[in-house]
């Protein structure tokens, strides 16, 4: 698969999650795949899955956001 083809799965499964979809269709030019997630935890697992694979073959670093918190005491 090409990273275009990668992009607009992510931008795909991106929406349908951002509107509570469960159920996406991605069509390419040579076939439809149709896919349901049971939960969110599965489809972020997807995006994040399918950022992993674009970030390799564009070479560059997936950021991971790590927050860190303190009472202050």
């Amino acid at each position: 698969m090409s990273v275009d083809v990668l992009q607009a799965q992510l931008e795909t499964l991106r929406k349908a999650r951002a509107s509570g979809v469960r159920r996406v269709e991605v069509r390419s030019a040579d076939s439809t795949q149709i896919a349901e997630y049971k939960s969110d935890a599965e489809m972020a697992a997807a995006i994040s899955d399918l950022e992993r694979r674009i970030a390799a073959m564009t070479n560059t670093r997936v950021r991971t956001f790590m927050p860190f918190t303190s009472k202050g005491l």
